[in-house]
């Protein structure tokens, strides 16, 4: 698409970081696909599932730590907040004034949570 704008199929292909989960482009060439954007964070994969199987938890089992599940919680429930205003919105007659108001509220509680990393 044009003005740097990601459509969601793209947004589907690129691969993103087993890790952290950013998205990162892919080489070609031989071997395996690349899981990781960097060794930092094929590093701390590995960590992560040696601790893990330390204490016995199985692959899909994770450890978090309650500041970090509280805050995730808070962060979704503003995003919860700013989807009912904007869906409200909606309903009504706004203007586009209003309605970009609305937009950018539910961009706003959006974000964070694109940033947030629990581990």
């Amino acid at each position: 698409m044009s003005g740097g704008i990601t459509s969601m199929t793209e947004m589907a292909l690129t691969p993103r970081c087993r890790w952290c989960g950013r998205s990162f482009l892919m080489r070609g060439g031989r071997g395996r696909p690349r899981e990781f954007c960097r060794a930092a964070c094929r590093q701390q994969d590995y960590v992560a599932r040696s601790r893990a199987k330390d204490v016995g938890l199985a692959e899909h089992e994770l450890i978090v730590a309650r500041e970090q599940l509280d805050e995730l919680y808070d962060r979704l429930y503003v995003l919860e907040c700013a989807i009912e205003d904007v869906e409200r919105d909606l309903t009504v007659s706004a203007t586009r004034a209003e309605l970009r108001e609305a937009v950018g509220w539910l961009l706003e509680a959006a974000r964070p949570l694109t940033e947030l990393r629990l581990g």
